[in-house]
């Protein structure tokens, strides 16, 4: 006997640019699903800084009307379009945040294919979303920790693996800040390759959760505050071979001193801030210092194919790390207020029944 589908999703909409008060949460009938979409029953979803800056008016790039917010989402097929061959009823999958970016590179039409800005996002019950914009996730993830890949794990794959002639190896130096999602996926990807890690961090407290997934060196940028020097010499002085940068503004100046001669520094966000006050490195900084500069935005669909399968054949060193905190969906703007404290340890997550 087929399955009913149900009538109606719970969903969010952003509408409007007046901070979070701008987010509503409604239900609706169910979105008309499409010859190419595949209907998905969403059971986990995960917040990143953009949903906060998208309802604050200050997202870099274009926004639809009303938008359903969230990238970041895991759930199980409900129904596919008549032409759908990728997917079928039952399968577990996940979102990919660009989605119609499968691989290369970017492109002005892939960016316009970001879920929760130009295209309805997670944050739902149920959605339609294009089958070439999902994934299968590796058996042994819950919905939630697989919602976390969407953005984060892709991110931190393509900016470890997405230069083939740069990519992280075993002995390489790679230094990432703080303890948000981006971040401690690093710190596991590179760990599961050989690779050598400097973390900076906030506080001991934070410092904990580096230390457990072996972190080699933790640096407090509150106490040390030239700390692009202090990594630096922590590498005999040659410098790290990669910075994930995802802070912006506030962090490039010491993330550059910390960089060898030939190294990377891969930034992708500014989730420390904007420039004023701080003193940034221009790309003339790359020809005197000799290093990489490569901003991403996230990453493909081949890279978070890539990611699952490195996730299904070493599960327990690269299960995603969630913040103990675990909101419900109607919780959206008590969640994005925690995220915006700064105070989580890993990914922000949403259990949706």
């Amino acid at each position: 006997m087929a399955q009913s589908l149900p009538e109606t999703t719970q969903q969010w909409n952003v509408t409007g640019f007046n901070g979070l008060e701008s987010l509503k949460f409604s239900e609706q009938p169910i979105p008309e699903l499409g010859d190419t979409q595949v209907l998905v029953r969403i059971q986990g979803a995960a917040l990143n800084f953009r949903d906060i800056i998208i309802p604050n008016g200050t997202y870099p790039w274009p926004v639809k009307p009303n938008v359903i917010p969230g990238s970041d989402g895991a759930g199980t097929v409900l129904a596919i379009g008549s032409r759908v061959t990728r997917f079928a009823p039952g399968d577990k999958v996940v979102t990919i945040i660009n989605q119609a970016f499968i691989a290369g590179s970017m492109t002005p039409q892939i960016l316009a294919s970001g879920l929760g800005a130009e295209i309805d996002g997670t944050f739902r019950t149920v959605g339609a979303f294009d089958e070439h914009g999902l994934v299968a996730f590796p058996d042994g993830l819950s919905f939630t920790e697989a919602a976390t890949l969407s953005c984060a794990g892709i991110t931190a794959w393509n900016a470890l693996f997405g230069l083939v002639d740069k990519q992280v190896g075993p002995g390489q130096w790679v230094l990432t800040q703080g303890t948000g999602g981006v971040s401690l996926f690093v710190v596991q990807l590179v760990k599961a390759v050989g690779g050598r890690v400097i973390a900076t961090t906030s506080s001991s407290e934070k410092a904990k959760i580096l230390e457990k997934l072996g972190a080699d060196h933790i640096i407090n940028y509150r106490e040390t505050p030239d700390w692009g020097s202090a990594a630096k010499a922590l590498t005999g002085g040659v410098g790290v071979d990669i910075v994930v940068d995802v802070a912006g503004p506030s962090t490039l100046k010491q993330s550059v001193e910390s960089v060898k001669i030939d190294g990377t520094v891969v930034t992708m966000g500014f989730v420390g801030g904007g420039s004023e006050g701080h003193e940034v490195p221009t790309i003339l900084d790359a020809w005197i210092k000799n290093f990489t500069a490569r901003g991403i935005w996230t990453g493909s669909r081949q890279h978070m194919e890539e990611l699952c399968r490195a996730i299904g054949a070493n599960l327990e060193k690269l299960r995603p790390v969630i913040d103990s905190k675990v909101f419900k969906l109607d919780q959206l703007k008590q969640a994005l207020e925690y995220l915006q404290q700064g105070k989580h340890q890993g990914k922000v997550v949403i259990e949706i029944d």
